[in-house]
């Protein structure tokens, strides 16, 4: 959502009072610089909101809005890296602003990266729908199988996605999404909170984010046979305290299917 400037008048007053009344009138060249000076302002604040150097791809308190997770992937990235090494060379990221998780680990040297956006993109950027012309992100909805043969990427990661989900539907998803990963599924889900759903989430995802616990969860992936990859796991815990790193999400690493 963009914010609109404040009308500059309303910093003086209304009635002529204020740092420029009648009875003291600034010099022409102060008035010229002043109004250089806004000028500046003006497109420097606009540029920042058209994708310079504030856009949303880099700011992760605009993605922590409604994508806490997904913008954790971003900060996690470092961490993975250490904790999967070669892993990480063909990665699928599957959640919600997956097109600027994407940019983000194309950077990174080595590294192929494609998304699904499991939910309509009501307002995509330039560098966005680039990355959807060229088929390197797509629209799908994940509770049904994923249109990629098994082991087609090294590594999955999966964030606020899962959340939004009933247990009916991830029995199915789950399972297809380890299907396709052929070293391991790391997965990023929000803490529980007494939160109440958003009227937007609701309308836009059928239902509430539901936010379980990791006792849930791991119970959960027991039920469908599904194993904690424990040596990524370690490695990605200790890379964490060495890096000082606090996750805001929970975070499971899962084997891929042998």
């Amino acid at each position: 959502m963009s914010r609109r400037p404040g009308n500059p008048s309303r910093r003086f007053g209304d009635n002529g009072g204020g740092l420029f009344s009648s009875k003291s009138r600034s010099p022409p060249v102060l008035s010229i610089a002043l109004v250089v000076m806004g000028g500046l302002f003006v497109i420097g604040y606009f540029y920042r909101g058209s994708g310079g150097s504030g856009s949303r791809l880099d700011s992760v308190s605009r993605l922590e809005g409604d994508y806490l997770c997904s913008g954790e992937v971003q900060q996690a990235i470092p961490i993975l890296q250490k904790a999967y090494g070669d892993s990480m060379h063909k990665v699928l990221h599957v959640g919600p602003d997956s097109c600027y998780v994407v940019s983000k680990l194309l950077k990174e040297e080595e590294t192929e990266a494609w998304g699904i956006e499991p939910y309509d993109i009501e307002e995509a950027d330039s560098s966005c729908k680039a990355l959807i012309h060229r088929g390197s992100v797509r629209v799908a909805d994940i509770k049904f199988p994923l249109p990629y043969r098994p082991k087609s990427f090294s590594l999955v990661i999966v964030s606020d996605a899962l959340d939004y989900l009933s247990p009916r539907y991830l029995n199915k998803t789950l399972p297809d999404l380890v299907r396709v990963a052929s070293d391991g599924v790391v997965i990023f889900t929000g803490f529980p909170t007494t939160q109440k759903a958003k009227v937007a989430d609701v309308s836009k995802f059928g239902r509430a984010a539901k936010m379980r616990s990791s006792s849930w969860w791991v119970k959960f992936f027991l039920q469908i046979n599904l194993e904690e990859n424990e040596a990524a796991s370690k490695k990605f815990e200790q890379a964490s305290t060495k890096s000082s790193y606090i996750p805001k999400c929970q975070i499971f690493h899962l084997n891929s299917l042998h």
